[in-house]
């Protein structure tokens, strides 16, 4: 697995489509996207080859049409990205300012406080 820490935008969008159900084929990507994006057909297929070649998805070239699926979970992808975010904001040493500054700065519901401690006190034992 390479490069899973940097998947552009664009690419996220064509990976939660193959994460929601996969396989797919190109044609069936380019249908999903194409009721969410302006994109074109081209354009998805160039998203399928980088992700390809990033090695976070793959594709049986056996079946005609091709099918492509991930090689990479939603949750392994968010951990990439948030680790890589780290490091470029906060030099990847601690996670306590970032979670300071959030905590500072976002309005949080009483439900979302209630979860947070709850982890907080997972992580205590």
């Amino acid at each position: 697995m390479k490069d899973v820490s940097r998947i552009s935008d664009a690419e996220w969008e064509v990976m939660k489509v193959l994460w929601a159900k996969s396989p797919m084929t190109a044609g069936e990507v380019i249908e999903a996207l194409t009721d969410i994006t302006d994109w074109s057909p081209k354009t998805i297929r160039t998203l399928l080859t980088r992700l390809v070649q990033k090695e976070v998805i793959t594709f049986d070239s056996n079946s005609k049409p091709y099918v492509y699926s991930p090689l990479v979970t939603e949750e392994e992808t968010t951990q990439a990205e948030t680790k890589s975010f780290l490091k470029r904001l906060y030099g990847g040493v601690a996670l306590k300012p970032m979670l300071v500054n959030f905590l500072k700065h976002e309005k949080l519901s009483k439900e979302d406080i209630e979860e947070l401690k709850s982890i907080l006190d997972e992580r205590k034992e």
